[in-house]
């Protein structure tokens, strides 16, 4: 994990760990199964969701209750839950440096085992008792799920940049904005446009990211794995000539990055605002 991100990390460092205490498993499931989805569920993780979630409420200054890290646990749990489903469609064998499910055991115990961490924040979400987040989380999960479905009959399609960023906005925004949506209601405020806009802005962004530092970082196994496959992202679709491409990515993640900072531009100077930007910037650093 970079350097400086762990700094970031650091000035909400007890809101983090109570989310990490709310992601447990029960006891019900089979010991060599649980063991494996207890590690994969506390690798090395950005829990990226979680922070910046919480910078914002704290840079809100929006009071944080128990329910929120129910909350956060289960936004962390449905995330996993999407990778391990992703795993699973693209064929993968290693995620964060470790065999994935469906490598160690097969197709059906990772999807099922997905399901699972989506019951487990289900559970938690019911718990919580409010009907609002209730139904955010609903919709975030059924948009989730239709940007991968979107995805796969987009194959092998040089799809336009305004698909691409809607497909990014609904495999991966939309669990930033959930997060953040749902978090202002249970702390009893009014969701701002602008708070649900930098979200958006904020996990575009680190979607782009992600993309362009698959190709520019030479994460080759990655970034061919998926034009294979016929995926085809930013750098791709913006030009046929590749440096071209990568360049107007950079581009299209800059004014992405910009757009999420004029959106917290009005929240009071502090240190939970002034590492919001710092998270920004580090996007930047491709």
């Amino acid at each position: 994990m970079n350097e400086k991100y762990k700094k970031i990390c650091e000035v909400v460092k007890a809101d983090l760990e109570r989310v990490n205490k709310n992601i447990f498993l029960s006891s019900e499931l089979k010991p060599e199964l649980e063991k494996e989805l207890d590690k994969f569920l506390n690798a090395p993780s950005k829990r990226i969701r979680s922070l910046v979630t919480i910078l914002f409420l704290r840079a809100s200054k929006l009071y944080l209750l128990p329910a929120h890290y129910e909350l956060l646990a289960a936004v962390e749990l449905i995330h996993n839950a999407s990778l391990i489903h992703d795993d699973v469609i693209d064929k993968s064998e290693l995620r964060r440096g470790c065999k994935t499910l469906n490598c160690k055991f097969d197709n059906q115990i990772a999807v099922v085992s997905g399901d699972y961490l989506l019951g487990l924040a289900l559970k938690k979400l019911v718990k919580i008792g409010s009907l609002p987040v209730l139904d955010i989380f609903a919709d975030t999960v059924k948009i989730m799920c239709t940007g991968e479905v979107n995805q796969y009959f987009n194959k092998f399609k040089k799809i336009t940049i305004e698909e691409y960023v809607e497909k990014s906005c609904q495999k991966t925004g939309a669990l930033f904005e959930c997060a953040l949506k749902s978090s202002i209601i249970l702390a009893g405020s009014d969701v701002d446009d602008k708070a649900i806009e930098f979200a958006s802005d904020f996990g575009l962004a680190f979607q782009i990211k992600d993309d362009l530092s698959n190709i520019m970082n030479n994460d080759t196994s990655k970034a061919s794995n998926d034009i294979e496959k016929g995926i085809y992202n930013a750098p791709i679709i913006l030009s046929d000539n590749l440096k071209d491409g990568i360049e107007k990515t950079k581009d299209l993640l800059n004014n992405y990055v910009n757009c999420a900072k004029q959106c917290i531009n009005d929240l009071d100077e502090s240190i939970y605002k002034a590492s919001l930007i710092e998270l920004l910037e580090l996007l930047e650093d491709v």
